[in-house]
């Protein structure tokens, strides 16, 4: 019976991952790590089947522990501080948990010979300042970090090559464009507007929603999509390489503002948040994701309008 480790079980991406692990694989046994602090709503239903684990990445004894006795075959490692902002005033600690954490995973894998195929979930903010001829983004294209976030996720990234040279640790790097959908944390700008939207249908605030910076370009890919790939990279992927996870396709902040307000029962004006502004910002991230689909067969199947519409629906259900 194989037994799978997601780090971040409790989060955005990895209860989706549990989720479409116990569907799709019943026989295996889904451990997941999480602290006193996590907040568990996210994994509410699906807890009891199962095999949750208290675990502290940035302490090496906590993450020497649980490898020692899971074992696991197959790691996630969702596990990280994701939110771009906070990176800015707290970059510190955002290096920390992201690249000591991964640090002492490897370690521990180490220390006690396990032989798991590792998923390190990568981003796309690592490609940072993007030419004009430079989309879409290959892997192959320079990385020209512009946030602490991004240079926290290059560390990532090449700390996983590095294993894999230096140890054969059997790391498989996926760098994941934008991805939204239900459950996503309300600091990120498709859920914040979306939770304003139904506030506002609720007669909770008044009929205005408030945005940063709309002329940024992205590209969005469904959780559920995702979640797929991060699948199909450890069974298929090759140990070493990197993987766009990405859709294809690219939007304006604008764009996918006017989607949703589109969606809304109600009128909202739109007003410009000073607060909302990053020092700098990366003007356009599209993905090439052609690597992947040749090694896997993946492609997104999820249209955008349909993610936007479910996630829009999750908050009018929580609100």
């Amino acid at each position: 019976m194989k037994k799978i480790l997601i780090t971040g079980v409790t989060g955005f991406a990895g209860s989706h991952l549990a989720e479409w692990l116990l569907l799709n694989h019943p026989d295996a046994e889904v451990y997941g790590t999480y602290r006193l602090r996590s907040r568990m709503e996210h994994i509410e239903g699906i807890k009891d089947r199962l095999r949750l684990v208290e675990c502290e990445l940035r302490d090496a004894q906590s993450v020497n522990e649980m490898i020692r006795t899971i074992r696991p075959d197959y790691i996630f490692h969702l596990a990280a501080q994701s939110f771009v902002p906070t990176s800015w005033n707290s970059p510190a600690d955002t290096l920390i948990v992201n690249q000591i954490g991964q640090l002492n995973l490897f370690e521990a894998l180490r220390k006690y010979d396990v032989d798991a195929t590792v998923q390190i979930a990568c981003s796309s903010e690592e490609y940072g300042h993007v030419l004009p001829g430079e989309v879409p983004i290959r892997e192959d294209n320079p990385l020209r970090p512009l946030s602490p976030y991004a240079v926290s996720k290059v560390g990532q990234d090449y700390l996983a090559y590095q294993y894999y040279q230096s140890y054969g640790l059997k790391t498989i790097r996926t760098r994941t464009f934008n991805h939204t959908g239900p459950r996503r944390g309300e600091a990120f700008v498709t859920s914040n507007f979306a939770k304003q939207i139904a506030e506002v249908e609720k007669g909770i605030r008044p009929p205005v929603i408030h945005v940063g910076n709309l002329k940024a370009k992205r590209d969005f890919t469904d959780v559920r999509d995702v979640v797929r790939a991060y699948w199909l990279a450890v069974e298929q992927g090759v140990p070493g390489e990197v993987y766009n996870i990405a859709s294809g396709s690219a939007y304006t902040i604008e764009d996918v503002l006017a989607k949703l307000l589109q969606k809304s029962t109600v009128q909202i004006r739109v007003q410009t948040d000073p607060s909302r502004m990053r020092p700098s910002d990366v003007e356009i991230l599209l993905g090439d994701y052609e690597k992947f689909h040749r090694q896997t067969g993946w492609r997104p199947v999820i249209p955008f309008d349909q993610t936007l519409q479910d996630l829009l629906d999750y908050w009018r259900a929580r609100i």
